[in-house]
């Protein structure tokens, strides 16, 4: 277990541009061209979206590991011979720990993600005034740099809801941070109006899980859940400073029950939708 200030929920920091991350993109964008090709002409070719090549070059994206095996077979072995020299001189900011980063390209290659959350609303789920209200209540107090580096940060990871729409997400919430109303009613009603609109969206199911509920199975807290492309899982938690990469088949394998028996305890997405219409009304 590594203790660091990165997370995927809640009130942990975000990693931000680093230095290598640039050079990487830049040496993808100049391999990319000598190629002769345009992001437009790359992106199906390495199965990703253009928009997605684009903020890799750019140094806004940590490399999946799958980029360098597809951009083998489009740019050959010498190109695909100089990224994994520029991919391992990779790294973020200094306090990002090596877990995250195996996490965070877990997490961007995943063909399904799950999340339940009884602490704080999911990262990816946080509209800005929401992100804000996190941040200003962070302890030790952040900067006003910090806070909006980690800001920006959120935003950008929540893209890969429309970046990856062949990606399912599953969110089941607890009711009780809603009802929280964390940053105020104007905080929530924005909160609320994203839930909303976000649940709509094809490839997202949001699930709130009741305030009361005799049989709950998530008393063991906070996880997450998310299959690779090989069809592996891994999961992920967090608190209090610390985080952990679970890979161990018999661990994920608890915790992928658990979320299953959460989600059928949980109110439907049909019903959840209902639920958020309701409260919001209510504000």
């Amino acid at each position: 277990m590594t203790t660091d200030n990165g997370g995927g929920a809640g009130g942990g920091c975000e990693p931000e541009l680093s230095d290598s991350l640039k050079t990487f993109g830049a040496v993808l964008k100049a391999l990319r061209e000598e190629a002769g090709l345009t992001q437009e002409q790359f992106a199906p070719l390495v199965r990703y979206s253009p928009a997605y090549v684009a903020k890799i070059e750019q140094g806004k994206r940590f490399p999946p590991r799958e980029l360098l095996k597809r951009s083998d077979e489009v740019l050959g072995a010498v190109a695909s011979r100089v990224l994994e020299a520029a991919a391992r001189s990779l790294t973020r900011k200094a306090g990002l720990a090596s877990w995250f980063r195996q996490w965070a390209g877990v997490e961007e290659e995943a063909i399904s993600l799950y999340a339940y959350e009884s602490r704080v609303v999911p990262g990816l789920l946080q509209p800005e005034p929401y992100i804000r209200a996190i941040f200003d209540r962070h302890l030790p107090p952040l900067t006003e740099a910090q806070c909006e580096r980690q800001v920006t940060a959120r935003l950008a990871r929540q893209q890969l809801l429309v970046e990856r729409p062949n990606t399912t997400f599953s969110f089941v919430v607890e009711q009780a941070l809603l009802e929280r109303r964390m940053g105020g009613t104007a905080v929530t009603k924005v909160l609320l109006d994203h839930l909303i609109t976000v649940g709509r969206y094809r490839n997202v199911e949001l699930q709130v899980v009741p305030l009361l509920l005799e049989e709950h199975s998530g008393f063991e807290g906070q996880m997450y859940l998310a299959e690779t492309a090989e069809h592996r899982w891994a999961g992920y938690v967090e608190g209090h400073g610390t985080s952990m990469l679970i890979s161990d088949p018999k661990a994920v394998s608890q915790m992928f029950q658990r979320y299953g028996k959460m989600r059928s305890q949980a109110l439907s997405h049909q019903a959840t939708a209902s639920l958020l219409d309701q409260m919001r009304g209510a504000l």
